[in-house]
């Protein structure tokens, strides 16, 4: 299935499924497509669906009293985006999901995901590693910004992660790095070309 592609990438990568137990895997996502400047969650919601990302790109946000825009995460093809607090607590999200470039979705719902855990055991192995590449992805994206220049935020992120200053525009970068687009401006003008 060309919908999931990608998506049996990365279970292959992680975890070995019989033809059997990856077709039962996929029969419990929902593929879904949503236009630029659509959302995939608005605060105030409760998230009811964790997404993989097939193509396409997405960012995760709050908002600030005035409007402001603060990006939390970024969600482009191979990864895995949605708001895990209020997946699992069932609290309203603080965030919005947007998409940037039109995407093809993944979707599991939280009763999916606990059948596919019971059903498929090997799918628990590839959830938990799902988690702890995403907790470790936090504690970069932490250390990247803590204590440092918006000069050091900017060059941890070109060497973290350069596939997103290909792929997003200026003012969503310089939110995610919590610096002004004048700022990052200032520091893209500075760096050396490679």
């Amino acid at each position: 299935m060309p919908m999931f592609e990608v998506f049996q990438r990365s279970l292959a990568e992680k975890i070995d499924l019989t033809a059997e137990e990856l077709e039962k895997v996929q029969s419990y996502f929902i593929p879904k497509k949503l236009r630029k400047n659509q959302f995939l969650l608005q605060e105030g919601d409760v998230s009811r669906y964790s997404a993989f990302v097939e193509k396409g790109a997405l960012y995760s946000y709050s908002t600030d009293d005035k409007g402001g825009k603060h990006v939390v995460q970024f969600g482009l093809e191979g990864s895995t985006i949605g708001d895990l607090y209020s997946l699992l607590t069932g609290e309203p999200s603080k965030l919005n999901i947007e998409v940037y470039e039109d995407c093809e979705l993944l979707l599991l719902t939280v009763e999916n995901r606990a059948q596919l855990l019971a059903e498929v055991p090997q799918f628990e192995t590839y959830n938990r590693l799902l988690i702890e590449r995403a907790y470790v992805a936090l504690l970069r994206r932490v250390e990247g910004t803590m204590g440092r220049t918006a000069e050091e935020k900017y060059a941890h992120l070109l060497q973290e992660r350069p596939q997103l200053l290909q792929r997003l525009p200026q003012h969503l970068i310089a939110s995610y790095l919590g610096i002004t687009r004048e700022t990052l401006s200032r520091i893209r003008g500075q760096a050396p070309t490679r």
